[in-house]
């Protein structure tokens, strides 16, 4: 083989690789697109952040928390991101569950709620919680609430359009025992609205749980913010999962905030 023919093949093959990964990586940028304000934010994940691309693309999954059996609705292709279940949220749900903290007759708001589990859990836990999400993942959250939280329990589960920093006044300041999120900590952008929205739903008394992967700098930039207004502790980690849950209660020099 001459020189030629040899780098000939080397640059044929390498294009070839080269367009195979690109076509891998555009998919799961794809994949992994969300719904910001009127545009569309892009954030990149690889096969190894996502916990695998065929139960992405499931319409449903199934769990049992709570004696129960909770079928969730899913739909990735038209809501990506926000009608998924990830690990975040199975695992707080799991925290909750084995009485990480007591839920009964407590008010309680989930943030960024997706398909609801989270919520839903809360709800057959005793608690009355508020699910919230933007506009355009209600039809699926209140689907899956209505399937899964039986008809006597139907008024602990209430569903709630909330965008992050924006018409706040509809939920009552300091309103609420406990502030539940899974996995909302990803699109640095909303930082700042997650913020002023936790600080307007807080009181002192108020109890945080977030369960999240730590991807990037970014989400370790969060929650530096964060502790900028609470105190913020580390509660449980699963390790098998990468999951971290943080429980945040406002500082004492923050109540005038």
């Amino acid at each position: 083989m001459t020189m030629k023919t040899y780098f000939g093949s080397t640059l044929s093959f390498t294009m070839r690789t080269w367009s195979s990964r690109w076509k891998v990586v555009t998919t799961r940028i794809c994949l992994a697109y969300l719904l910001f304000g009127k545009k569309m934010a892009l954030v990149p994940y690889d096969d190894s952040a996502l916990w695998g691309t065929q139960k992405l693309h499931q319409s449903s999954s199934v769990y049992n928390f709570a004696n129960r059996t909770i079928q969730i609705k899913q739909d990735w292709k038209q809501l990506g991101v926000a009608a998924v279940v990830w690990d975040a949220a199975v695992v707080l749900c799991t925290f909750l569950e084995m009485g990480g903290i007591d839920l009964q007759g407590r008010l309680v708001i989930e943030l960024g709620a997706g398909t609801g589990l989270l919520g839903i859990v809360a709800a057959l836990l005793g608690a009355h919680v508020t699910i919230t999400d933007r506009k355009a993942a209600l039809a699926l959250l209140e689907s899956n609430v209505g399937a899964n939280v039986p008809t006597d329990l139907r008024t602990k589960a209430v569903v709630k359009e909330l965008t992050w920093g924006q018409d706040l006044a509809s939920f009552a300041p300091g309103g609420y025992d406990v502030i539940l999120g899974a996995d909302i900590v990803y699109l640095e952008e909303t930082f700042g609205a997650l913020l002023q929205t936790l600080d307007h739903l807080c009181s002192d008394q108020t109890v945080i749980l977030l369960s999240c992967r730590l991807r990037y700098e970014r989400d370790q930039n969060f929650l530096k913010m964060l502790k900028g207004l609470f105190a913020v502790h580390e509660v449980f980690y699963d390790s098998n999962h990468d999951v971290h849950i943080f429980k945040a209660q406002r500082n004492v020099r923050n109540r005038d905030l």
